[in-house]
């Protein structure tokens, strides 16, 4: 069967907008939620729900291609080259759960391993970001991203920078003393050896800090632990407005869509983006394994 990328995105946007509708029709109560590992990584019955509606639509239009999916994860069927639909039902469970109105369903297809068509949408807000790989990025199917457009401004270091973080669910051990060490690093003075950010912000959803640097109104994005299907719908929006992904470890220009540590840049002239990058590694204390 030949592979029609446009087909693929609006069934994507179709069903974005039908997952949305579960969503805002929830009732987001602590009864419906379980633990997978802590208070801290949850899950409502709407998860379950969603993705069962999003993976029968999907493998009943697409049969031959391969579903991936957060709530029926299996570890001993990792991701492959095959064309597959990377799904995470609800991104920002803990947010939907507190009515926090920054959770999203991420809608990704990947070639090779390779993001190729990104849907995420947040139904609190009705915001639509959606990319195929070589076609550029959108808001809400109309707006190209970034929203400023050939004005937006170079990048000029970690000092003038609004850079996303996320604490995560793991909350000991060498990856959480990481990121603890390289968040107090990023904020202190300069005077005081650290970089000094302009400041710091978490949303709780990967894939919507990733869309916030696609759109322009976010300047990076550092995350150890989340996982491709968090990350696979926004990459391509974020690459497709100018963005770059790479390594949340120093020296890695090129990482993997399921290596799990991710450094997003927004679009800029690349020689920032590189010296941002560089500068940014410079300040990570320590070195995150996943």
């Amino acid at each position: 069967m030949a592979m029609d990328l446009n087909d693929i995105h609006d069934t994507l946007v179709s069903l974005a907008h039908q997952a949305g509708e579960i969503i805002n029709n929830a009732l987001p109560e602590t009864s419906g939620t379980g633990s997978k590992k802590n208070t801290a990584d949850l899950v409502t019955e709407y998860d379950r729900a969603v993705e069962k509606m999003i993976s029968t639509s999907l493998m009943g239009k697409y049969p031959d291609y391969k579903f991936h999916g957060e709530e029926s994860y299996d570890p001993n069927t990792p991701l492959t080259d095959a064309p597959t639909f990377i799904v995470d039902p609800i991104d920002g469970t803990v947010n939907f759960i507190h009515s926090f109105p920054h959770a999203c369903v991420a809608l990704g297809f990947a070639v090779n391993r390779v993001p190729t068509v990104g849907v995420v949408y947040n139904p609190s807000t009705k915001a639509l970001y959606s990319a195929i790989r070589g076609q550029g990025a959108f808001l809400n199917q109309e707006t190209r991203l970034p929203l400023k457009g050939e004005n937006v401004e170079p990048l000029s270091g970690l000092s003038s920078a609004l850079i996303s973080i996320e604490w995560g669910s793991d909350r000991g051990g060498p990856n959480w003393d990481t990121k603890v060490r390289t968040f107090a690093q990023l904020g202190q003075s300069k005077e005081n050896g650290g970089a000094m950010v302009r400041s710091m912000r978490s949303l709780g959803s990967a894939a919507l800090n990733m869309c916030a640097v696609a759109e322009g109104t976010m300047d990076l994005y550092w995350e150890g632990g989340c996982w491709e299907w968090d990350v696979c719908a926004a990459w391509v929006i974020l690459t497709e407005a100018g963005g770059i992904v790479v390594d949340g470890n120093p020296g890695d220009w090129n990482p993997r869509l399921d290596g799990r540590k991710y450094l997003a840049v927004r679009g800029a002239p690349e020689k920032g983006q590189k010296e941002i990058v560089e500068e940014f590694w410079s300040n990570i204390q320590g070195r995150l394994d996943y």
